[in-house]
């Protein structure tokens, strides 16, 4: 299958109505490794389904399953994480995170939430600053564990969790949240601007991102080479800022006008900093973290 129709699939899938989170990790997955096919895709979905066959039956409680689900995946089979993990791309795509039984603490706590969810548990994911947990049961009970940790119970610990809201994160944000780490994760390599692109891209195709990833793409397109493009896409992104700062729309539009290839005076280009139309002044401009 082509990239084209991967990515025409996940923007199906992220717009349905209960959107499939395993199903989406894999279609951003076969961005990572051309390799991953239907064939591939099926049978880490067949993967997941073994391992939550192989939980008990009739466990009753957030603890329970907490312990049930902890026991298998991070005791019997071993999956956990180590600061290494976060120097590997594959540690962000759920087919290598299923075949290593590692990777970084949002796909390592997706593993547990699709076989968790599979085995009929009350599960959910909570995104914490910097770090990605699961619970179990009703939140209000702070019953959490830590993938990244092999399970490790957290209970209540955490003052993040001791006083903050234990709101279970939705899908598309567990999916945004796995794109925002992998542009990060390439944004720390020249070499990788590829990888960040289409990361990027499939941010920009779910149903709610933040409007500066239209900035953000268009900078890689011209680092990339595609200067037309690039610069259509800042007019773009200045025609959005523009509603709430029409300072900053000039600004970008001068560095759209100045993108090499384009008929403009030569000297903008591409390359100053940021505009400071950022989340924190416009109302337009969301940011999620990653």
């Amino acid at each position: 299958m082509s990239t084209a129709a991967w990515r025409e699939q996940f923007a199906a899938e992220a717009r349905a109505e209960r959107p499939d989170l395993a199903l989406l990790c894999l279609l951003l997955a076969t961005e990572g490794d051309p390799a991953l096919d239907e064939r591939a895709m099926d049978a880490a979905q067949i993967e997941l389904d073994r391992l939550a066959g192989m939980l008990p039956y009739g466990l009753r409680g957030g603890r329970a399953w907490a312990n049930a689900v902890t026991e298998l995946l991070g005791g019997r089979l071993g999956f956990h994480g180590t600061p290494a993990d976060y120097d590997r791309l594959s540690s962000s795509l759920l087919h290598e995170v299923l075949r290593r039984r590692r990777g970084l603490p949002i796909l390592l706590s997706v593993v547990w939430l699709e076989v968790a969810r599979r085995a009929g548990a009350p599960v959910y994911g909570l995104g914490l600053p910097g770090h990605f947990v699961v619970g179990f049961g009703d939140p209000e009970d702070g019953v959490v564990v830590d993938p990244f940790a092999g399970g490790a119970s957290l209970g209540t610990g955490p003052a993040e969790l001791a006083s903050g809201p234990r709101e279970p994160a939705r899908t598309l944000d567990i999916v945004q949240r796995i794109l925002a780490n992998i542009r990060a994760w390439a944004s720390a390599r020249p070499e990788q601007s590829g990888v960040a692109l289409w990361a990027v891209e499939l941010s920009l195709l779910l149903p709610s991102h933040p409007a500066a990833l239209r900035y953000e793409r268009a900078r890689l397109l011209v680092e990339r080479g595609s200067f037309q493009e690039g610069a259509a896409e800042l007019d773009a992104y200045a025609g959005v800022v523009s509603a709430v700062d029409a300072d900053a729309a000039a600004r970008i539009r001068a560095e759209a006008g100045g993108a090499p290839g384009n008929p403009a005076p030569p000297g903008t280009g591409l390359r100053p900093d940021p505009p400071p139309a950022t989340a924190g002044r416009c109302p337009l401009l969301k940011r999620r973290r990653g």
